[in-house]
């Protein structure tokens, strides 16, 4: 099976879009892991005075655990499905959350503009067909301080990560997807993970497209060695692009 890419990508994440919640509520810890990665991001008190990006907000949660975590934030949440948007935006959010359909590859032309406080992505970087280039772009929006939060499912390297990720991929989710439909979704989602980055990998990929202070910080439950957060900084030194 090959990955899906671009549009093809985009479609199958419009046609499960309707049952997406439902599956996800079935991981266990999945709401409360994003929670935790916000937090690792280790921005101040309740997010008062900083602007946010969700980068691939998907149906919402990763832009419900930024509101969680710093509800005085102004966030905004960005995906290129406009099915996964629309289940976004129809959920009920205070004052300070914009969504807005465009891919992490077209920013720009959608009129997301920076400079921001952080870029939070979830399970975003093996889903896009250039990640270097769409590290560039964040690191182009954020300002010379700000940081990176990314949330991915990125096994540690050992072959028992592998393995339990695919028991719970082959065992579960993609007869679950099968059964309503979208099943290339899922089998894609398995293989990303398999063919993506190593954690350390990823944290060196990091590094490479200008960030500095890189910590990729493991996430308990099953999915130790498996999911991890990755925290980094544009360094202060650099200057603001236009």
């Amino acid at each position: 099976m090959t990955l899906l890419r671009d549009e093809r990508l985009v479609a199958a994440f419009d046609h499960a879009s309707r049952t997406y919640d439902t599956l996800v509520a079935a991981n266990p810890g999945y709401h409360a892991h994003l929670r935790r990665s916000v937090r690792r991001l280790g921005l101040p008190g309740r997010g008062q005075g900083l602007r946010l990006l969700d980068l691939g907000c998907g149906t919402g949660a990763s832009t419900a655990a930024l509101r969680s975590v710093l509800p005085a934030a102004d966030i905004t949440a960005v995906d290129a499905s406009a099915g996964m948007l629309r289940r976004a935006a129809a959920k009920p959010w205070a004052d300070g959350v914009t969504f807005v359909h465009t891919s992490a590859e077209r920013l720009s032309e959608a009129g997301v503009r920076g400079p921001y406080d952080a870029v939070f992505a979830a399970y975003l970087f093996r889903n896009v067909g250039d990640p270097d280039a769409v590290l560039a772009a964040v690191r182009g929006l954020l300002r010379p301080g700000g940081r990176l939060g990314v949330h991915e499912y990125t096994l540690r390297g050992r072959r028992a990560d592998r393995a339990v990720w695919t028991l719970v991929c082959r065992g579960f989710v993609q007869p679950v997807a099968t059964l309503l439909g979208d099943g290339p979704l899922y089998r894609h989602l398995w293989r990303s993970v398999v063919e993506f980055d190593t954690a350390g990998c990823f944290a060196r990929r990091l590094g490479a497209a200008g960030f500095d202070r890189v910590r990729a910080l493991p996430l308990p439950g099953w999915q130790t060695g498996i999911a991890h957060t990755f925290v980094a900084r544009r360094a202060h030194g650099d200057r603001e692009e236009a």
